[in-house]
């Protein structure tokens, strides 16, 4: 009797047990995207990554948690393109670096190839265009996600208004690092020196560069104004910004995770291109009360950027045709 009754005890024992809660699983922890760029807060690179970050966020809410990691604290450009190459970060925003990926981004780097904004939406929507650059991009490692905005650059320097190429003649410029703006600032007489944009601030600050070029947003921002005496509004090249991925990591996501970061990363293109512009009219005249403001002779560095053009046309497989598209947009 003794023993039925310890049995009858277990059995109810396990039959409760069965009954119980079912055991807790642990929440999977969301993916970790670090978004880096160079900009510092209030530049048009920084309200973006921001804002993008903000709405991948929302709509991934608790699969996915994005950082941005402004002012190159990631790193240079270069640091943060080698960075998102072999795995050590996930998201990087660059502009004129991307010549360095491949030869034929060197396009944006021609002297008044976009006219304006009207140009700039017909060749930004265009998928030919986007095609021709972006499905080169996977096979170097690289994947470009939407085409994004730097904006419109304008040259600030401490030692003369520059009005015509030949202003330029023995000016120390900083340039980012790009192949093609190198050459080009060369064939207008300056001594151009690829920097990091860390560094801009204090090489002006100090003579070791007389000048740099950049938008009005990265000029504020920047605060070149603090210790820059001109801004020649040359609008001479206009760059383009891109979120770009490791390709290996972008393959390691869920297939509608990757979805939902790529869709909202191209439905920022009309926000940017917005914010671009308001900021350049807010930030015109607080820039000129800083430093002397002048226009420039644009058809004389048309006119001095034909060979840049024959060079790239001739040296950069496709590039001939890629300019000859853009231009017919």
């Amino acid at each position: 009797m003794r023993q039925m009754a310890l049995a009858l005890i277990v059995t109810a024992g396990l039959v409760a047990g069965s009954a119980g809660p079912a055991p807790v699983v642990a929440q999977q922890k969301p993916i970790e995207i670090r978004f880096g760029h160079v900009g510092f807060p209030g530049s048009l690179f920084d309200r973006t990554a921001n804002e993008f970050a903000k709405r991948v966020n929302e709509a991934l809410k608790g699969r996915v948690e994005m950082k941005v990691f402004h002012s190159s604290q990631l790193g240079t450009d270069a640091d943060m393109l080698k960075g998102i190459k072999v795995g050590t970060l996930e998201m990087f925003l660059p502009s004129t670096i991307m010549s360095t990926v491949d030869d034929l981004f060197g396009a944006w780097e021609m002297p008044y190839l976009i006219r304006d904004r009207k140009h700039l939406t017909a060749v930004t929507r265009d998928p030919e265009v986007r095609a021709a650059l972006f499905d080169r991009l996977p096979a170097k490692g690289v994947r470009a996600l939407a085409w994004w905005e730097n904006g419109f650059r304008h040259v600030t320097n401490n030692v003369r208004p520059i009005r015509a190429p030949e202003d330029l003649k023995g000016i120390k410029l900083r340039t980012p690092r790009g192949v093609w703006r190198v050459k080009m600032f060369q064939a207008y007489g300056a001594s151009p020196t690829p920097l990091s944009f860390a560094e801009v601030y204090s090489a002006l600050q100090t003579g070791v560069m007389d000048g740099q070029e950049n938008p009005f947003a990265q000029i504020h921002s920047g605060k070149f104004q603090e210790v820059q005496k001109y801004m020649s509004l040359t609008g001479h090249v206009y760059t383009p910004g891109y979120p770009v991925v490791g390709e290996k990591w972008w393959g390691s996501l869920p297939a509608d995770v990757r979805q939902v970061i790529e869709r909202i990363a191209n439905e920022m293109t009309e926000w940017i291109h917005a914010t671009s512009v308001g900021m350049e009219n807010e930030l015109k005249d607080p820039l000129c009360a800083k430093m002397a403001c002048n226009e420039v002779d644009k058809e004389a560095f048309i006119r001095a950027s034909k060979p840049i053009y024959e060079e790239f046309g001739t040296k950069v497989p496709g590039g001939k045709e890629l300019i000859a598209k853009v231009q017919a947009l």
